[in-house]
C-alpha cells in the first residue's frame, strides 16, 4: 500500500443533520407522523393526574404540561406551544370563557377542546363563540375524547353527542320562535345587536324606555334568552342583526 496515498474517502450516505439552534419555537405542523402535544388546564389535581395517565398511556398523544390556573394557563400555552389544550371551565377566580377567548386571541393557531361538567346548550353556544374547537363532556369515554384531539388537531370540530342533540333542540326552538316576533320586537332585536342601549332605541324609534323594556322582556319569554348578549347572539345567528 502507497504510504504516501490519501485516506479513503468515507462511503456516500445520507448527511448528519445539524441542529438548527437558530430557529425560534414554532407552533407544530398540522399532518406531521408524529404525537399531538396536549396540554391539560383544570384546577382539580385529580383530574389532570388522571388525563394526563390516561393520554400519555395512549399511541399517538403525548401530555406536555398542565395548569390549574389561569394564570398557570397561559405560561403553559407560551412555554410549551401544545396542538390541543384541554381546558375546563370552573375555576376558582372565574368563568372559563374569557380565559378562553384571551388565550385563542393570543395564539390563534392553539386548538381548544372544552373538557367540562356542563352540557347546557348556552355554555356550548359561548364556547365555541369564544373559540373553542371541540366540546366533551366529563364522563365521557376516552375514546371519545381521543376522537374529539385528533378531529381539531385537523381542524375540525367536534361536539360530544351528548351536547349536540341539546344544540339542534335549541336552535329549532329559537328558529320557531323567530318566527313568531312582531315587526317591532325584530326592530328592537336588530337594533339591541347594533350595540344600542334601549334609552338608545326608545329615541330612534319614537317610544319611551318602558315600552322598549317591555318588548325586551317579551323577547326573552318568547325566545328562552336572557340578557342583552344572549339576544345580540341570537340576532346575529339568525340573520336579524342589521346596520343601524
Amino acid at each position: 500500500m502507497d504510504e504516501h496515498a490519501p485516506p479513503p474517502r468515507p462511503a456516500d450516505g445520507p448527511a448528519a443533520p445539524v441542529p438548527d439552534t437558530e430557529a425560534p419555537a414554532a407552533w407544530p405542523a398540522r399532518g406531521r407522523q408524529t404525537p399531538i402535544r396536549v396540554a391539560l388546564v383544570d384546577d382539580h389535581h385529580l383530574v389532570r393526574e388522571g388525563l394526563r395517565l390516561v393520554i400519555s398511556a395512549t399511541d399517538g398523544f403525548v401530555v406536555v404540561g398542565e395548569a390549574a390556573t389561569h394564570v398557570e394557563a397561559f405560561e403553559l400555552v407560551a412555554s410549551t406551544h401544545p396542538e390541543v389544550l384541554l381546558l375546563d371551565l370552573t375555576f376558582p377566580e372565574g368563568d372559563g370563557i374569557p380565559l378562553l377567548r384571551a388565550l385563542r386571541a393570543r395564539h390563534p393557531n392553539l386548538r381548544v377542546v372544552v373538557l367540562t361538567m356542563d352540557r347546557g346548550s348556552e355554555t356550548v353556544r359561548q364556547a365555541l363563540h369564544a373559540g373553542a374547537s371541540g366540546y366533551v363532556v366529563k364522563g365521557a369515554r376516552s375514546r371519545d375524547l381521543f376522537e374529539a384531539i385528533r378531529a381539531v388537531s385537523r381542524g375540525e370540530r367536534y361536539l360530544h353527542s351528548s351536547v349536540t342533540g341539546a344544540i339542534v333542540d335549541d336552535s329549532i326552538r329559537g328558529i320557531r320562535a323567530g318566527s313568531q316576533l312582531s315587526v317591532r320586537e325584530r326592530e328592537i332585536l336588530a337594533l339591541l345587536a347594533g350595540g344600542h342601549a334601549p334609552s338608545d332605541v326608545a329615541r330612534m324609534l319614537g317610544i319611551s324606555v318602558h315600552t322598549v323594556r317591555r318588548h325586551i322582556a317579551n323577547l326573552s319569554a318568547k325566545l328562552g334568552l336572557h340578557g342583552q348578549t344572549a339576544l345580540t347572539r341570537y340576532a346575529v345567528e339568525h340573520g336579524l342583526a342589521r346596520e343601524t
